[in-house]
């Protein structure tokens, strides 16, 4: 069995019409479902590590 990009999703319809409001939405849904897509960059995971870590150490030191 093949998988294939975008598995298990509903396919993005095409827009076939001169409605410029649908036309946007069409675009803006492909939009979002590419970014949807990106990997989070590990930096910003590194930067949420360490706020998690800060957040810990206020916990600790308010419960003390």
């Amino acid at each position: 069995m093949k998988h294939q990009h975008g598995e298990g999703r509903p396919p993005v319809r095409t827009v076939a019409t001169d409605d410029p409001n649908a036309q946007i939405a069409t675009r803006l849904r492909s939009l979002y479902l590419s970014v949807q897509e990106e990997a989070i960059p590990a930096r910003f995971l590194d930067l949420l590590e360490q706020l998690d870590a800060v957040e810990q150490g206020s916990k600790k030191s308010s419960n003390e």
